[in-house]
């Protein structure tokens, strides 16, 4: 009777430790680069705030030639843009014309004060402010006059200043989940539809709920609704355009972009004149600040105004058309050149 080999028994082997020099490393470079993120998120937010005020605001005076020449001189710099008018109608017609956020006609009973809320509420803020300090110099009294105020169903623009996020995510919502709907190269002209289809209804739908539901605009609906659908185009296309060319990194990329600078440098709330002179530069260049400076062109000044915005918002639609061709052209040759390696070979006979 032959003896049985004793069955062998493998020790286990044990796993290679999950840490090493390289996994540190690894680690560290992440929390670097997220402590970098969350510091030039907060600079982002931060610095234009604390350095914000009137910045070269363009504001007119009116009245005896000696006195307005003096408070010319007196208010002409960083933070004023001062302009000398002919009349109290000159002043009112360059408000409404968007030359000047406000202004003051000087007399000598009082000063009369000359702003635009709906131009810029804090503008107009501090234009009162200034009015009353000048006027109280003189032992007279500051009259106040919104030329361009804001409607009378929304007194304070809490409709128009809420409008921001919506248009950021109208914008980034729609690249998302199209992308995800519609994936791969052959659906990317889907998602380009889809897309431009999107920014027409939204624009469409918020602009009545804007108009007509909270009565925070006033303007044509029509002319409004298509300033909207430009700007959720704007960001929508680019966002497709960056996901198709480099993946959903660049789509990340893109939206962090726009919320966390592009949102805070709009000056949708203040507007542009009330944020430091590079931030409003940046700011208005972006999808974000050209949207709501479009949109309160139309909004409340009948479309004056509205040209700079919307250029750079079609620059914008350029911009995404451009990765999105390149995008369809790189996923043609390559599907071209993977086609013959993926040929079957013929039988043998």
């Amino acid at each position: 009777m032959s003896e049985q080999p004793a069955p062998t028994t493998e020790a286990p082997t044990a796993e290679a430790p999950t840490t090493g020099a390289g996994s540190v490393r690894k680690l560290a470079a992440v929390l670097l680069g997220l402590t970098a993120v969350v510091t030039l998120m907060l600079c982002a937010f931060a610095l234009p705030s604390i350095h914000s005020g009137p910045h070269e605001m363009p504001v007119g005076v009116t009245g005896p030639d000696g006195t307005t020449q003096a408070l010319q001189q007196k208010l002409d710099g960083e933070q004023w843009d001062v302009t000398v008018y002919d009349d109290a109608y000159a002043l009112s017609s360059a408000i409404k014309d968007r030359d000047v956020i406000g202004g003051f006609a000087l007399s000598a009973t009082g000063i009369d004060v000359y702003t635009a809320t709906a131009a810029s509420p804090t503008g107009s803020s501090a234009l009162t402010a200034l009015g009353s300090t000048l006027a109280a110099q003189q032992q007279a009294k500051a009259t106040v006059h919104d030329v361009v105020p804001y409607p009378e169903d929304d007194p304070r623009g809490s409709g128009f200043a809420a409008a921001g996020l919506p248009l950021i995510f109208g914008g980034m919502f729609p690249a998302v989940i199209l992308t995800r709907l519609f994936p791969g190269h052959g659906a990317l002209r889907t998602r380009l539809t889809g897309a431009v289809l999107f920014s027409l209804l939204a624009g469409a739908a918020v602009t009545a709920l804007l108009q007509y539901g909270t009565g925070s605009l006033t303007g044509n609906y029509w002319l409004t609704a298509v300033g909207l659908s430009l700007g959720m185009a704007a960001l929508s296309m680019t966002f497709i355009g960056l996901e198709a060319l480099v993946g959903f990194a660049g789509l990340g990329l893109g939206a962090a972009l726009m919320m966390f600078l592009g949102n805070p440098l709009s000056g949708l709330g203040t507007g542009p004149h009330w944020l430091p002179s590079g931030w409003s530069t940046l700011g208005q260049i972006l999808p974000p600040g050209a949207s709501g400076s479009l949109l309160r062109a139309n909004a409340y000044f009948d479309g004056i105004g509205a040209t700079g915005p919307a250029l750079v918002l079609a620059a914008w639609v350029a911009l995404g058309l451009i990765l999105i061709l390149v995008a369809d052209r790189r996923g043609a040759k390559a599907a071209r050149t993977v086609a013959p390696s993926g040929a079957a070979a013929p039988s043998p006979a």
